[in-house]
């Protein structure tokens, strides 16, 4: 049981509607914008100077010193005073139209299988619950070191094998996402796990033509 290229003639055979023109590149990089935007924390925190656990008192009185007047010890030009201008907690979550998130589905995977970047595997099996034989049969598929590994569901032998391999990903076919497409050498698909996808396309082919 080896894996086979998936061409743009079987694709279309398992009625996956790939794009052939330039449309959807734009869509690519904003849905991929999104998704990396999303992932930030936006935790950083500063104090302002009314944050700041100092006394309210003046440092010393306003004339008669010799020095410049100064109002509160919390302020941000003193050392332990407030920060100006500071970051403070925030959401860097983008949003974009489903429409335009599904057209860069679409082109992600398109742009995969044209480039022969994508095999279709029967099923994942795996004889024992350890990483070498994980290893041993994902060599027999591919010389890839980064691999995506598609499938409609994971055993639990299949998915503790794979978990110590960094390189390597194992992803739902209705979880899969546009970057995770992008960001691997070769994608080793079930043709089960196809069909989802197909289904997948269709949805955003019948979402864009409205």
């Amino acid at each position: 049981m080896s894996a086979k290229v998936l061409t743009k003639a079987a694709a279309k055979e398992a009625k996956i509607d790939i794009i052939e023109d330039g449309r959807g590149t734009q869509a690519v990089h904003d849905a991929v914008v999104a998704m990396r935007a999303a992932r930030r924390s936006g935790s950083a925190n500063t104090k302002t100077k009314a944050e700041v656990d100092l006394s309210g008192a003046k440092p010393w009185r306003q004339k008669g010193t010799g020095r410049a007047r100064a109002g509160y010890k919390s302020s941000p030009i003193w050392r332990g005073g407030g920060v100006a201008f500071g970051p403070k907690p925030r959401d860097y979550s983008k949003k974009i139209p489903k429409s335009v998130r599904r057209l860069a589905f679409q082109k992600a995977l398109s742009e995969r299988i044209s480039a022969g970047d994508v095999l279709t595997i029967d099923k994942f099996e795996v004889p024992e619950m350890k990483t070498k034989s994980f290893l041993a049969f994902l060599k027999k598929q591919t010389d890839a070191r980064k691999v995506l590994l598609i499938s409609d569901g994971f055993d639990q032998t299949t998915f503790k094998s794979a978990r110590n391999v960094k390189p390597v990903k194992l992803a739902r076919a209705s979880d899969v996402n546009t970057e995770q497409l992008l960001a691997f050498e070769k994608i080793l698909v079930t043709h089960k796990a196809l069909e989802h996808l197909a289904e997948r396309m269709s949805a955003s082919v019948k979402a864009t033509a409205r």
